[in-house]
């Protein structure tokens, strides 16, 4: 699919990278505003999906306000919207459904120059997934180097969950554990689910151990809208959020 737009005068084709060039590119812009940024923020560590109220009632802002940057950030896609029922009353007199946030399931980013780094990411981790017999050797292989660069990544950091947070993992608190609320890979994770989180989990496994701690907390826990690694008992450095 593509469309015809006029640029300086010329007849330009734009493919569809381009135009996810140009999405992104506006996503990116709608988070120069520093409120817009923290509402953003505040909804994609959340665990729940949020309303205007709940937004408002957390940054102290009007609940218009509230309103108008959840609604500019869902028209960017950078946040999806569902309407439910909030409250426990039903029946007659329950109210309109009320529109909530998450954050959205598609990554955005703009690069320039552009690259093309995640295409290299699918054609290595496609590899390891068909390497046949040699298959859990090349895992061995990647799970060490893994484990290393998290080591390397725990370097600077202050404790996990610092080094969680660097590499833009976003810890959050779930009961006394941890979960990451982005898998960093998750482009790579749709066709190569095995590979990508045995990758991500020898990671979190060397910040742990880069930092002294117990790796063996560090487990795959499966579960919908976020990555499968759980820290169990790691939550008290973890700035809860408001719900």
């Amino acid at each position: 699919m593509s469309r015809v737009i006029d640029f300086r005068s010329e007849r330009h084709v734009a493919s569809d990278d381009d135009l996810d060039f140009e999405r992104g590119v506006s996503a990116v812009s709608a988070l120069a505003d520093p409120l817009r940024r923290r509402v953003y923020d505040l909804v994609a560590r959340s665990g729940e999906p949020l309303g205007h109220d709940a937004v408002a009632a957390a940054l102290g802002v009007p609940r218009s306000t509230a309103a108008f940057h959840l609604t500019r950030l869902a028209a960017e896609g950078l946040l999806d919207v569902e309407s439910r029922r909030l409250g426990e009353r039903t029946g007659p007199g329950q109210g309109r459904p009320a529109k909530v946030y998450r954050r959205a399931e598609r990554d955005t980013a703009v690069e320039l120059p552009r690259r093309r780094y995640e295409l290299a990411g699918h054609v290595m981790a496609e590899a390891i997934a068909s390497a046949g017999p040699e298959r859990e050797t090349v895992l061995d292989a990647l799970r060490a180097a893994a484990a290393n660069a998290g080591a390397r990544l725990a370097e600077s950091a202050d404790d996990l969950t610092d080094a969680l947070d660097r590499a833009g993992m976003e810890p959050v608190a779930d009961g006394d554990d941890v979960v990451l609320g982005v898998c960093p890979f998750h482009a790579l994770a749709v066709d190569n689910r095995d590979v990508v989180c045995a990758l991500n989990h020898s990671l979190v496994c060397g910040m742990a151990e880069g930092l002294g701690e117990d790796s063996a907390r560090v487990q795959l826990d499966p579960g919908a809208g976020r990555c499968y690694v759980r820290i169990h008992g790691a939550a008290t450095a973890i700035q809860r959020i408001p719900s």
